[in-house]
């Protein structure tokens, strides 16, 4: 019989994250810092909007784009917000989730053996997305000592005349790092100089504990090469809500939409409706979040000094990246025997690449009670292996 299987697909290794999340979540009484999604109910009034949606029949099919409301409210977010103005008709789509965006956005741009830049280590869907859309990725390895920043002199050098895409993943998944104005503005220049695109994935940006977030596409020159993808996921706590969009230059969400009307028709409608009282009432639920998050953040790195455990300070996104090195064992073997020892899950570095090795990803998108007695583990564990 025939293989019926994609070489493509079967190459493509699974999650990393689901990896570790699915085995730990057989163990009885472990504690788990691994998935990135908040640990707040999505805000009253917004679940409020869903259920009347509900009730008043709100159940057809919206327009591929997505709901007029709601994309006026993005692009007026995105005006307030980011000072960057977008038609709400030609360049607004509504996406299921910033994931369904990034992956429309790569197949509506990229032909076969087109280079894709990604900066890791980065959210693990950039890399399989543009190997299914027929690109060639190009990996760029943040180090720590540039706080995992991309730095102009990396991006020079990954470049070739193949090179279609730059991958902007900021606030960064899983590192927490960010990338301020001044960072970009030089990012900016040579993607102008050599005429490549941006996917800037602005999923955090309201997550970010350095004053505003600023995005790439605010910069002259870069609205017209920039796809930003952003979504209701993180900053209003609407994971299962499933909802995203993208802005950008109207040819590309032209294209973007002829896939999206294909695979998906329409993002779910009651999610839209929900959405549009998130972004017309939800300012002070998202301050009220990020409140919180930034004492965690603290807490956690308050916790790390005196387990004289190294984590550069995170500024962006509900996680941070410690460096386990010291105890020459693997980012997986790490991991593996913290759960076995503790009961207590972390992510492994390299589910986020290859440059992830020697660090953990953990969230604290949980109650500051269980980051406590997560913190207690994990000083008990490297304590003991100190010890030898």
């Amino acid at each position: 019989m025939r293989d019926p299987l994609s070489k493509t697909i079967v190459n493509i290794k699974p999650s990393g994250i689901r990896k570790f999340f699915d085995i730990a979540s057989e163990r009885k009484d472990t504690i788990s810092l691994g998935v990135g999604e908040p640990d707040f109910d999505t805000p009253w009034h917004i679940r409020d909007e869903g259920i009347y949606s509900l009730e008043k029949g709100r159940t057809f099919y919206t327009s591929n784009s997505g709901l007029i409301e709601l994309r006026t409210e993005i692009c007026e977010y995105y005006r307030r917000r980011f000072n960057i103005s977008y038609d709400r008709k030609s360049e607004t789509i509504i996406t299921v989730g910033g994931s369904e965006a990034i992956d429309i956005a790569l197949r509506a741009m990229v032909d076969p053996m087109d280079e894709v830049i990604i900066p890791q280590p980065s959210y693990v869907s950039y890399e399989p997305c543009a190997i299914l859309a027929g690109a060639k990725p190009v990996i760029i390895e943040l180090k720590n000592e540039d706080d995992f920043r991309l730095t102009a002199k990396e991006l020079e050098e990954a470049i070739t005349d193949r090179t279609k895409i730059l991958v902007l993943p900021f606030p960064n998944n899983p590192t927490g790092a960010i990338m301020e104005k001044e960072d970009l503005l030089e990012i900016a220049k040579i993607c102008i100089e050599k005429d490549i695109f941006v996917l800037s994935d602005e999923i955090y940006a309201e997550l970010s504990y350095k004053g505003d977030h600023v995005s790439i596409a605010s910069i002259p020159g870069m609205k017209e090469r920039t796809i930003v993808i952003n979504g209701f996921s993180k900053a209003y706590a609407m994971t299962g809500w499933r909802l995203g969009y993208a802005l950008g230059p109207a040819k590309i969400i032209e294209q973007m939409t002829k896939i999206h009307q294909f695979a998906i028709m329409c993002a779910p409608t009651t999610s839209q409706y929900a959405a549009v009282e998130a972004l017309r009432n939800g300012d002070e639920d998202v301050k009220k979040m990020r409140t919180s998050y930034d004492q965690r953040r603290k807490f956690l790195m308050n916790a790390f000094k005196e387990m004289g455990l190294p984590c550069f300070e995170p500024f962006g996104a509900f996680y941070v990246f410690p460096d386990i090195r010291e105890f020459k064992m693997t980012s997986e073997e790490f991991a593996f025997a913290l759960l076995d020892a503790q009961n207590l899950a972390v992510v492994p570095g390299t589910a986020f690449g290859d440059s992830g090795e020697g660090f953990l990803r953990i969230s604290y998108a949980y109650s500051l009670e269980k980051l406590k007695i997560a913190m207690e583990r994990i000083a008990l564990f490297i304590e003991e292996l100190r010890r030898g």
